[in-house]
């Protein structure tokens, strides 16, 4: 039996909350509707971090921020983790990369065969958080609402060129898959930025949202007091003393976020047009690394166990799975080994220490027991969060903070924590137990706050002398391109060309 392709699309910071069953009716994502309409639908799925970095490696390999080291932006990705790209790669696929991945380290493969973009951030630790330090800001790189009142429209952006060409550079991928020169199944990740802030968008797009009845969050900003403590250290994270944000401001951050998610869409329709125009069939995942609060209790970006900032969108069209909807919470770690068990390769060598679950069973009407987790412990943390997801109750923990527990049910936007009443003393103390089955709270600390310290050593001892970055330089072969005069002209047009000439 022939192993399929794999086209994986991955996006950034986009609320799950607008995908409760494709994306919401009022989004203009014609592209994405027609792929949800073939697509094993998941409502609840949720990152294993609510940051780049982090929530992607942990994507890729199946395993949480607590196993992979990867616990912040400056955190290195060890070469030793197996990835999805390692796991098809060694079973015999092509395995490529177009955009963004948030590498940190010096390898800027981890399994991929072939990478065609550089990446939109630094791979260096430079982005490294403190725990020595709690409420240092580091202004020239940490997140500030300067990309809430900085919102509006322009034609190029440094965002804009980057995803340009992340789909050109994919969709020319997909022309060359098609020439069939390697026999070889493939799998490409198309990785772009969008719609990550600074929520600037194209007029084109910003202008099909005009009289959009969602330009305000359903849950207004509150008083900072009325936050819980880690919602108030993101706030001083984000700088918002130094911000006054207006309702104007709001509605044109928001409207500049739903417009990128149609430059997306657009971004996606090349590149499936090319699949289709050269007759090819491949699985396809549409996927975020984290959320975006879209300004849901003041609250903006990422960095929280809140659903706007935690669900992200998972769509999974393949043959082995039915389309529809399922409501059972899965999160970002389950598609490592579900693209493995789609594609037949074992990854039977490292399950023992893989937590992820496939989520083929899912799509094929089975049942899942197990919790969704979920970490923290980057900036806007002085000591990690941890999360469970479990039928309609989410339950947060940190060292530093009360317990939170949710009925998601009753209580979707999470206003309400209902840690301390009596009625559910039975669910808190069951979270407790599988939390610390789970978690020792204390080691993790400890792991992190020595990865920092470390990570600022190297980091201040690489910056002296001389200096060799590890950003992935794209390498493009001009001699193996077009003609030249080592190749048969003749060969080489036929060979190029799709459909071959008679």
């Amino acid at each position: 039996m022939s192993k399929p392709n794999i086209l994986i699309i991955m996006v950034d910071q986009l609320n799950g909350t607008l995908f409760d069953d494709g994306p919401a009716e009022w989004l203009h994502a014609p592209n994405l509707k027609a792929l949800a309409a073939r697509a094993t639908r998941f409502k609840n799925a949720y990152t294993a971090s609510p940051l780049c970095a982090p929530g992607r490696a942990a994507f890729m390999s199946g395993q949480l921020p607590s196993a992979t080291g990867v616990y912040d932006n400056a955190a290195e990705f060890a070469s030793s983790i197996p990835t999805y790209a390692h796991h098809l790669r060694r079973a015999g696929y092509q395995t490529c990369l177009s955009g963004k991945m948030h590498f940190v380290g010096p390898d800027q493969l981890h399994g991929f065969e072939e990478r065609l973009t550089t990446d939109i951030y630094p791979p260096d630790f430079g982005w490294t958080p403190d725990y020595r330090k709690p409420g240092e800001r580091i202004d020239w790189w940490y997140h500030n609402m300067g990309s809430v009142t900085g919102a509006g429209v322009a034609e190029i952006t440094n965002q804009l060129e980057y995803d340009d060409e992340v789909a050109y550079h994919a969709t020319r991928k997909i022309y060359d898959y098609g020439r069939g020169l390697d026999a070889r199944p493939w799998c490409l990740t198309a990785s772009f930025t969008h719609p990550h802030d600074p929520y600037v968008a194209r007029r084109k797009y910003w202008d099909l949202y005009e009289d959009c009845a969602h330009l305000l969050p359903d849950v207004p900003a509150m008083a900072y007091e009325a936050h819980d403590a880690h919602s108030q250290r993101i706030f001083d994270a984000n700088d918002w003393r130094a911000y006054d944000i207006t309702e104007e401001h709001i509605r044109r951050a928001r409207r500049a976020y739903f417009a990128n998610i149609s430059y997306l869409d657009d971004k996606i329709g090349e590149i499936l047009a090319a699949l289709e125009a050269t007759r090819q069939e491949a699985m396809i995942v549409f996927v975020s690394d984290h959320g975006d609060m879209l300004g849901e209790r003041g609250l903006w970006f990422k960095m929280s166990f809140y659903e706007g900032s935690a669900r992200v969108p998972l769509m999974i069209a393949a043959p082995q799975m039915a389309p529809g909807l399922v409501e059972t919470p899965v999160s970002t770690i389950d598609l490592c080994p579900t693209l493995c068990e789609l594609a037949g390769v074992s990854m039977e060598e490292v399950m023992p220490w893989t937590t992820g679950e496939s989520l083929v069973k899912l799509g094929q009407g089975g049942v899942r027991k197990s919790p969704v987790a979920m970490e923290y412990a980057a900036e806007a943390s002085y000591s990690p969060l941890v999360c469970l997801r479990q039928g309609k109750w989410k339950y947060t923990n940190c060292a530093l903070d009360p317990e939170q527990l949710f009925d998601l049910e009753t209580d979707p936007k999470e206003l309400r924590n209902v840690a301390e009443d009596a009625s559910n003393t039975g669910v808190l103390e069951q979270f407790r137990l599988m939390a610390a089955e789970r978690w020792d709270l204390e080691q993790f600390d400890a792991q992190v706050r020595q990865s920092q310290a470390r990570r600022w050593v190297v980091y201040e001892a690489l910056r002296q002398g001389g200096y060799f970055p590890w950003d992935y330089q794209p390498l493009q072969k001009a001699s193996e391109r077009y003609m030249r005069n080592h190749m048969d002209l003749n060969v080489l047009e036929e060979n190029q060309r799709f459909p071959r000439g008679t």
